[in-house]
């Protein structure tokens, strides 16, 4: 078997075939429980992925989001569809995709955040990310909603040089479609 090897590309760069060998990989690894929005979430940006001879082992994307803290704008990198096919996990494979990721992170944004599943959180933590102290919300159609859902499981990572914003108040997400966050 050959050594697995870390690419980076933005999604545009990716031949529909590799769209949907990743596609597959994320159905796969979420048991059916990753929707066509949650794919949508994971497009327009840059994916870190790890494959060997045997195929896709490992994924994950950083997209561009606003968030709103304390009246001011951010320019963040939110990762998205992390997954490592079942056979390949606890081999250090989630751990180069996020390296990878923070890199982007670092060199393109004031910030990175993620959601994170029971799951990934000890992987995320592990890695110096930490959970939002304060409240989590979204611009929506309807103004500001408070999603009290998605607070504790919202990690955060300061970007290389910069440091994260106040942990008081809420961070208010862009809206999308799907699941906010």
């Amino acid at each position: 078997m050959t050594e697995p090897i870390l690419h980076t590309e933005h999604t545009y760069r990716l031949a529909p075939a590799a769209l949907d060998e990743i596609r597959a990989l994320l159905d796969t690894a979420f048991e059916g429980d990753f929707s066509d929005d949650d794919w949508d979430h994971g497009l327009g940006g840059v994916h870190a992925y790890v494959r060997d001879g045997s195929g896709l082992l490992a994924h994950g994307s950083v997209v561009q989001r606003r968030v709103v803290h304390e009246g001011r704008s951010y320019r963040i990198g939110y990762v998205e569809a992390v997954a490592v096919r079942a056979d390949r996990r606890r081999e250090g494979l989630g751990g180069r995709v996020m390296a990878a990721l923070e890199q982007v992170v670092d060199g393109a944004y004031a910030f990175g955040a993620l959601s994170a599943s029971d799951v990934g959180a000890a992987m995320y933590a592990g890695r110096g990310w930490q959970v939002w102290p304060g409240r989590i919300a979204v611009q929506g159609p309807g103004g500001v909603e408070r999603l009290p859902d998605e607070e504790g499981s919202t990690y955060v990572r300061g970007a290389a040089g910069r440091a994260l914003p106040p942990a008081s108040g809420a961070l208010v997400f862009d809206w999308r479609d799907g699941d906010v966050l």
